[in-house]
């Protein structure tokens, strides 16, 4: 019995000690933690419980026959965040370049079925070289099966990537099928080719992280969400992001202790919105000041930034808040914005979070760049995420709402449940001027006359009130009291029932 007991020892120290402590410090030296280092910052002190730590892979070629490790390159398990269920695995680059075998998959697989029929989070750290090119297509089997339940647990469960290493090949495509992805400047890198074989194809020189590193990724591409500067940073981000999110698609999102009053009164917001219409203002500024302690945890922060999406709490109870930024092209739509917000608005939706909606756009951004782009169909993406989503809506107008654009942020027509317009809201088809020079074309030339129509037609169209009477809006509320009128209105729509007629699934214009 003893020599068992031994054995057992033996095998756990042997996982536990990864790839040896020759490796373990070249990790530390790129400003790197190991595998089981990042769960210990996850967890709950005490909380996690591994599996599969005796898994080895079963390849005889190559040599691999004599250089198996235990656990194979991924740790797997569960525990909790701040007292709340979540699985997760993290793949250990000391053993193998934590490349993907068929086991190190199986266990992956293993860990997803575990999160989707207990209902809670499932949180990938991925650190790997790639598939395990000694294995040939048993190593893509394995991508593929990930990638299976990762089609199958979306929308059922969170599901978060932290890319805290390379990820290159076939493995980039396991993130991007998750809801969120973080990556940490510096050490963690996404592409599909390296730079290698990018020199070897197109003769074009680049580094690591100019091709997919978590500036590229964060700014450029929006593959990522956002970048810390280190693992800690990111794991301590990741606690208090979960700390948002419902277990999976059946529960709802957590409350939280609320000590901040649902009827507290913000007098600066009534001196928010510049009395100039072309002045800009800082729609965060609002954001922080409505919702619960000033706490938004922001999403894509530096990715098509003139729109605003995250997270905040009203009432105690999670919200998802989407605004237009009048600081970066005066808040309008384009390619990029439209895509951010619609991802964003589906993920609510999924996980019954209702969505609050900060609107002041002036339209869609012109240009060829856009047309030729497919701005109909991107923004159109935006228009069906608000169409199709059933949770309560919350829609407040602090300046401009034009065209189509008015229409596609959360209107009344897209099945809002509360939209406010505060008194500085212009609602109409375009801007008094444009609208003007189109209505009184033979007077272009007549400046002053422009003028004086322009003005007329800001007092009798651009405001709130036409709107209000057609009930396309359902009151004009001062802006000091914004934040009174949201929290009432959600605790109101807790119970909402509302469904879409029965379909397979809907054809989203992708």
């Amino acid at each position: 019995m003893s020599s068992i007991h031994d054995q057992l020892h033996e095998k756990r120290a042997a996982a536990l000690a990864g790839g040896g402590a020759k490796r373990i410090d070249a990790q530390h030296a790129k400003g790197k933690l190991t595998a089981r280092e990042r769960l210990d910052i996850l967890f709950d002190p005490g909380s996690f419980r591994e599996w599969d730590m005796f898994v080895e892979h079963d390849c005889h070629d190559f040599g691999m026959q004599d250089n198996r490790i235990p656990g194979d390159g991924v740790v797997t398990g569960y525990g909790t965040v701040n007292g709340r269920l979540v699985f997760a695995f993290s793949q250990d680059f000391t053993v193998l370049g934590g490349s993907l075998s068929a086991a190190h998959a199986r266990k992956i697989c293993k860990l997803m079925d575990r999160a989707m029929q207990n209902g809670a989070p499932l949180i990938g750290i991925n650190d790997s070289g790639g598939a395990r090119i000694q294995e040939g297509v048993n190593s893509l089997a394995g991508y593929a099966d990930v990638f299976q339940k990762n089609v199958l647990a979306s929308g059922v469960i969170p599901q978060i990537s932290m890319i805290m290493g390379p990820c290159a090949g076939g493995a980039v495509y396991s993130p991007a099928m998750t809801d969120f992805i973080f990556m940490v400047k510096d050490t963690s890198y996404m592409f599909v080719t390296g730079p290698d074989v990018v020199k070897t194809v197109t003769h074009e020189d680049v580094t690591q992280e100019e091709l997919g590193g978590a500036v590229t990724h964060t700014t450029r591409s929006s593959v990522a969400d956002l970048a810390f500067e280190n693992d800690v940073e990111a794991l301590l981000n990741l606690r208090r992001f979960i700390d948002f999110m419902p277990l999976s698609n059946q529960q709802k999102p957590p409350s939280m202790p609320c000590h901040d009053p649902v009827n507290r009164q913000e007098p600066s917001l009534n001196t928010l919105v510049p009395d100039n219409p072309n002045l800009p203002y800082d729609i965060k500024e609002l954001i922080v000041k409505v919702v619960d302690t000033g706490d938004f945890f922001e999403i894509q922060t530096n990715h098509a930034a003139n729109i605003v999406v995250g997270f905040a709490r009203m009432g105690g109870e999670t919200v998802g808040i989407v605004a237009n930024q009048p600081m970066v092209l005066a808040g309008c739509l384009d390619i990029a914005s439209s895509k951010k917000a619609a991802r964003f608005v589906r993920y609510c939706d999924a996980f019954s979070i209702p969505i609050i909606t900060f609107v002041d756009v002036p339209g869609f951004l012109p240009g060829t760049s856009q047309e030729y782009g497919g701005i109909i169909k991107h923004g159109a993406k935006l228009l069906f995420a608000y169409g199709e989503a059933t949770v309560p809506k919350l829609t407040v107008i602090t300046r401009k709402a034009y065209g189509g654009a008015y229409d596609v942020m959360a209107s009344k027509h897209l099945r809002g449940d509360i939209n406010y317009a505060w008194p500085s809201a212009e609602i109409a088809v375009m801007g008094p001027k444009g609208a003007v020079e189109i209505i009184f074309r033979a007077d272009r030339d007549d400046s002053e006359r422009i003028d004086a129509r322009t003005e007329e037609y800001r007092e009798k169209f651009a405001n709130p009130f036409i709107a209000g009477a057609r009930g396309f809006i359902d009151d004009v509320i001062t802006p000091a009291e914004t934040r009174s009128h949201l929290c009432r209105d959600l605790n109101m729509l807790k119970n909402k029932q509302l469904s879409n007629p029965w379909k397979k699934h809907d054809n989203i214009p992708l």
